[in-house]
């Protein structure tokens, strides 16, 4: 992509009173965004059915060739890189979708364009149910199939769990943004960020310099579904960004799966309601959403999972097990009386099932069984 196309593509999406879906017209039936500004003066020759607003747009493009101008220099000093539409390394996926994107700015350094991506998306009030969730699911994922590009929204909760999981499981990881890239939101972000740009990257189609609008955070979702061949729902209220995510999943045919919560949960409404409408494929683990992928188990892989899934017990870490495989979670002196063992018993118990991975410790001396 020459700079002159790259600047004329990004002044495309500056004119003002045009249109996402006329600037595509253009561009698709032109062939090029050079071509668009080229013949702006007699658009009606290359496009008869040209509208007098549309030529009206072209008549005056002086401010929105200086702001390209501007953005092309900025991205240059910056090291981001302007994906228009036609280029190679768009994201293919995304360029299916009618309302993608005329240009990507990206600052990163892995590839957008490989064999799995998939987006985990969520509540941004994640319990302590949804981030196990999340932590087991990458890392399984990342066992079988650590090439995957896992994708989000940088956003507290869900999304900000699947990035920094995906970090410390070795896997690249991109935060598609709903800003320009001269800042990042929320700042509590920003060095989980700055990891992801050596270990992923981050997205936007907004200019550098565009104040954060509400409408922006929707459309971003848009760019999460369509340049991902899945979309995860981990937990999601009745309403929210993650449920729109999975809605234009399945507007552009990619699947979307969602993990089930029990029915009185607020963060769990969303996901059983994509599973009761048969919107969502209902999972309870990663092994049962690669099946479901057609992506194929290693058979080492699964011995592998089967001795983590069922280490060796003690007669006191089984019996502790048992227990919380029927609630939530416990607090540590019932779980002393309930398993009839005394509480120094139960606190060296619990100290080595956490190591195995099998509970974690929650808030007022509780505990959860994570697996088993």
């Amino acid at each position: 992509m020459t700079e002159q196309e790259t600047i004329y593509t990004i002044a495309l999406t500056q004119v003002s009173h045009l249109s996402l879906i006329n600037a595509h017209v253009l561009y698709e039936q032109m062939g090029s965004a050079s071509a668009v500004f080229e013949n702006r003066q007699h658009i009606r020759d290359c496009i008869p059915e040209a509208t007098d607003v549309l030529q009206s747009a072209l008549s005056d493009v002086g401010e929105a060739l200086k702001r390209a101008e501007q953005e092309w220099k900025y991205a240059e000093g910056k090291g981001i890189r302007c994906l228009c539409y036609n280029d190679s390394d768009y994201p293919v996926l995304l360029r299916q979708c009618p309302d993608a994107p005329l240009v990507l700015y990206y600052f990163g350094n892995a590839p957008l364009n490989r064999q799995r991506v998939i987006n985990i998306v969520g509540t941004r009030r994640c319990t302590e149910y949804g981030k196990d969730i999340i932590r087991n699911f990458v890392s399984d994922l990342s066992r079988c199939y650590p090439d995957t590009l896992i994708v989000s929204g940088l956003a507290y909760g869900v999304d900000i769990h699947a990035h920094t999981d995906a970090l410390q499981c070795g896997m690249d990881t991109v935060g598609v943004l709903a800003h320009g890239l001269d800042t990042i939101y929320p700042a509590r972000h920003r060095s989980t960020a700055a990891q992801m740009c050596h270990h992923g990257g981050l997205l936007t189609e907004y200019l550098s310099g565009t104040k954060m609008q509400r409408g922006f955070f929707v459309r971003r979702n848009r760019i999460v579904a369509g340049m991902s061949m899945a979309t995860v729902v981990v937990e999601s209220a009745e309403k929210g960004g993650a449920l729109i995510t999975a809605e234009l999943a399945g507007e552009y045919d990619r699947e979307v799966f969602a993990f089930p919560g029990r029915i009185y949960d607020p963060y769990s409404e969303g996901c059983n309601k994509l599973i009761s409408r048969n919107e969502a494929h209902l999972i309870r683990s990663c092994s049962d959403f690669m099946r479901l992928m057609g992506w194929e188990e290693p058979a080492s892989q699964k011995a592998e999972e089967q001795l983590e899934l069922f280490p060796e017990l003690s007669v006191e870490e089984q019996a502790i097990v048992d227990c919380l495989k029927s609630v939530d979670s416990m607090q540590i002196n019932k779980i002393s009386i309930e398993t009839n063992m005394t509480y120094s018993q139960v606190s060296s118990a619990l100290f080595e099932l956490e190591m195995k991975g099998l509970v974690a410790v929650l808030g007022g001396a509780r505990y959860r069984l994570l697996r088993g």
